[in-house]
């Protein structure tokens, strides 16, 4: 990428010189990159990180390792999880990342399904189970359910014993929620979401309310929280960052929690090793499973970032450099 822009314009492939693992790095060779909403920002320079032009967006890969560099550790041919540190992004054959931050990809998911593992359902989980404090037996409302995001929330609060509602928008979303599980599915378009939360709980609200989305989602959050319910707040897909009432979470006695993954990274990367192997576990016993609605050519990673932005996709949308055009499912 050269300006930023719309995904679907400022993206375009280029040949450039292969990259090298530098000190403490490992090089791979990318055999999945899951497309990100932040991949989108990346491209229009909203992001609350702003690489220097240019630069290859891809925040989330699955790759093999070929090389490794001066002091780092790593085995060749392993397969790996990895978040690639930007302004080389993982949108590229070959990908160069910290060796300290890559996780062995869990043996029960191929490339795609592993590539999607990691940021979304890192976030769901932290949001759900260091945020939120979940318990069996608690309803968990999530926005955007049949999404990237939402879709892997809706398995982890089943994996945890929740009673889970999801809000889609349409009746194809509708349908991808509930084979991820949802016990109740709303669509945002046709139901009056307030009420229908209420009276799924007996008018007690959500307990916890998984928000990705901002904008009138919070709103409606807002009104239908349970008595000591917590609402966290994951993203602003929807564009709109909502202002909060902060007398209505006193009145009403409830918690608004921010949720922003990248910072344990900092303050606490042992944290992400262990939620890795609680992901992994619940991977193996078929627990969690990241829905791949799609698999693309590199040819195809513009158009992409580009349907994800648009907000036109259910569950993960994945890259896979080494398909031939034509051959995406």
């Amino acid at each position: 990428m050269h300006d930023n822009g719309e995904p679907g314009e400022v993206m375009r492939l280029d040949e450039v010189p292969d990259p090298e693992a530098g000190p403490g790095q490992l090089l791979l060779r990318v055999r999945a990159v899951n497309v990100n909403f932040p991949d989108a920002l990346l491209c229009r320079g909203q992001y609350q990180v702003r690489p220097p032009l240019p630069f290859t967006p891809g925040v989330e890969v699955c790759g093999e390792v070929v090389a490794v560099g001066e002091g780092a550790e790593g085995e060749l041919g392993s397969r790996v999880l990895a978040t690639p540190m930007l302004p080389a992004g993982g949108f590229a054959e070959l990908v160069p990342v910290a060796a300290d931050a890559a996780l062995p990809a869990p043996d029960a998911l191929d490339d795609a399904e592993a590539a999607a593992l990691h940021i979304g359902y890192q976030t769901a989980w932290f949001a759900l189970h260091r945020r939120a404090r979940l318990q069996s037996g608690e309803t968990l409302l999530v926005h955007a359910a049949a999404g990237g995001v939402g879709s892997a929330a809706v398995q982890l609060g089943k994996a945890a014993g929740a009673t889970v509602i999801g809000v889609v928008g349409g009746e194809d979303k509708a349908r991808v929620a509930r084979e991820l599980g949802c016990d109740l599915v709303l669509d945002r378009r046709a139901d009056d979401i307030v009420a229908a939360v209420k009276e799924a709980t007996g008018g007690r609200g959500a307990d916890v309310v998984y928000d990705p989305v901002g904008g009138d989602a919070f709103v409606k959050s807002v009104r239908c929280v349970a008595f000591e319910g917590r609402i966290v707040v994951v993203g602003f897909a929807s564009g709109v960052i909502p202002q909060a009432a902060l007398n209505h979470a006193l009145v009403k006695n409830y918690a608004i929690l921010g949720l922003h993954w990248g910072l344990y990274n900092t303050h606490d990367p042992a944290a992400i090793r262990a939620c890795h192997e609680e992901l992994t576990k619940l991977a193996a016993q078929g627990t969690v499973k990241p829905l791949v609605s799609e698999r693309v050519p590199m040819t195809g990673a513009a158009e992409a970032v580009q349907r994800v932005a648009d907000g036109v996709t259910t569950g993960r949308v994945v890259v896979v450099p080494g398909q031939a055009d034509g051959a995406a499912r």
